[in-house]
């Protein structure tokens, strides 16, 4: 039984204990407070009202990466002496920046800006366009011929009229025209797309729509294929294409010469304007919405909830397949280099595991993640989560064979000896002596590469796999809200890790019920 002891001598430590402790933390305060109001204070010094294209020289300007936007922009900016441009995943999260003041002007294709600026009513356009461009699909080299069928489809859909019904509906809103297809079995025609790009391509009651999700269906349809339509990182797509996960890629890609070594362009499918977004004069004059009005627009409108639901699964699929690599290949590789150490076998072996675990632990996962996607799997049709669980396990598998080996190296060699003498091989020495008692100290370690690896998964979505951190982008991205997304995200996180610390801290008790 423990008794706790509240005596005077006790409780006048306790009360020091927490001077100190308000002491510290008031010091903390002061020393953040000057840098949080320098903070601000440089924010509104450098704001700058954009209201002409030769303002943004002197303007925080936002961009998404790996646009041909970007590329425009940034030319300008160089050939006037100016900063660079702010580069964001996606537009979305740019404009987030210019709400909050974090930004002056986005610049960004004409059509997503007008939606972007219905959405916002403190933001609005400026009336001169920066630069006209024209948007096409994309295909890998090597696929001439199915370039030249599609391009046939496209100069049919124009001169049909299709793309203008598509445009009333989606943009100008006098029509209600959209494409059925009639092809629903059989071969998938796979197009990767960046849905973030309102009217092109967008999410809407959970699933990706637009004017060129709709060209993607007539192109599918007239091929003999049914559409299928993977969502990813825009940065990405190029790479999907080029090494040919997927068919086609169609996300607004503007023609450079830069690309076009690597890829295929179709013809063009409509000409846009890139253009300006500024704060307008209107800044603060939308009331604000409630809680309650936020957290239906949310989570519970279009059941976008769902997205959350379906990326968790996703998560936990790949955590615990990814975990259960980890941990058994680690324990082997942690086994090999201890007996190579104990008994001098398995040089070669053990020489392999140091290399491949320092190749692990040297390099970003998720370049370890694109390589085993777009390199290593490059001409394999394998299943994006079946990939993450590879490329997650082989990361984990690093950093479990050093926390096993430090905790085999942590019993005494004499108990090593002790095994041998009495006539032990050596793995089942290890399996039934070693390994019982060095679990007890890596526990606390193994729990902690747990609780990294969870984490770890939040860049699926750069593979296109809509996990539990892509499932709360595509709805910030989709409601222009940052806050109640992210903290579902962060609370999901918080209950799976905190369910998992829970639990190893009471397997970490039942195991030391023995100690004494």
């Amino acid at each position: 039984m423990i008794v706790l002891d509240f005596s005077k001598e006790h409780r006048i430590s306790l009360q020091k204990s927490r001077g100190i402790f308000r002491v510290l933390a008031g010091l903390l305060l002061m020393a953040l407070t000057p840098l949080v109001l320098t903070a601000c204070g440089s924010a509104e010094e450098s704001a700058v009202q954009v209201t002409s294209i030769d303002k943004l020289c002197k303007a925080r300007v936002g961009v998404q990466i790996g646009t041909t936007t970007e590329i425009a922009i940034n030319d300008y900016l160089k050939d006037h002496d100016c900063p660079l441009a702010e580069r964001y995943n996606n537009s979305p999260d740019a404009i987030a920046a210019l709400n909050q003041g974090k930004l002056d002007a986005v610049v960004m294709d004409e059509l997503p800006a007008k939606r972007f600026v219905a959405d916002n009513p403190g933001l609005q356009l400026l009336d001169t366009p920066f630069k006209s461009k024209s948007y096409a699909a994309i295909l890998p080299k090597g696929s001439e011929d199915l370039l030249y069928r599609i391009n046939a489809i496209i100069d049919d859909i124009n001169k049909a009229g299709i793309y203008d019904q598509l445009y009333d509906t989606y943009v100008a809103g006098t029509q209600n025209f959209h494409y059925t297809p009639t092809v629903t079995e059989g071969e998938d025609f796979v197009i990767a797309t960046s849905p973030d790009f309102p009217p092109y391509e967008f999410y809407k009651d959970n699933r990706i729509t637009g004017i060129e999700m709709e060209i993607a269906a007539i192109v599918a349809d007239r091929l003999g294929m049914k559409l299928k339509i993977e969502s990813m990182e825009f940065d990405s797509i190029i790479n999907a294409v080029s090494s040919g996960k997927v068919q086609a890629g169609f996300s607004g890609f503007s023609k450079t010469a830069e690309r076009a070594r690597v890829i295929n362009f179709t013809n063009d499918i409509c000409t846009t304007r890139i253009m300006v977004i500024v704060p307008s004069a209107a800044v603060g004059a939308a009331a604000d919405r409630s809680l309650k009005e936020r957290f239906y627009e949310n989570f519970i409108k279009e059941d976008r909830w769902q997205l959350l639901a379906k990326g968790l699964g996703v998560t936990i699929v790949i955590s615990v397949f990814a975990a259960l690599l980890g941990f058994m290949g680690g324990a082997v590789l942690a086994t090999i280099r201890v007996l190579h150490h104990h008994t001098s076998r398995f040089a070669a072996l053990s020489f392999l595991i140091r290399v491949y675990v320092n190749i692990i632990r040297g390099t970003p996962v998720m370049v370890q993640l694109l390589i085993i996607y777009y390199v290593i799997f490059a001409a394999v049709d394998i299943d994006k989560i079946l990939v993450a669980i590879i490329a997650f396990g082989l990361n984990s598998m690093a950093y479990t064979t050093e926390i096993f080996r430090s905790g085999f190296m942590a019993i005494p060699r004499g108990q090593f000896e002790a095994g041998y003498a009495l006539g032990l091989r050596p793995f089942t020495l290890i399996r039934r002596v070693i390994f019982p008692q060095a679990l007890k100290n890596c526990l606390p370690a193994l729990a902690n590469e747990g609780v990294s690896l969870i984490k770890e998964t939040s860049i699926c979505g750069y593979i296109g796999l809509m996990d539990l951190t892509r499932g709360g982008v595509v709805i910030r991205n989709t409601t222009f809200e940052a806050f109640l997304p992210l903290l579902a995200v962060a609370l999901i996180y918080l209950t799976i890790i905190g369910t998992l610390s829970a639990g190893v801290s009471r397997l970490e008790r039942s195991m030391k019920k023995n100690d004494k």
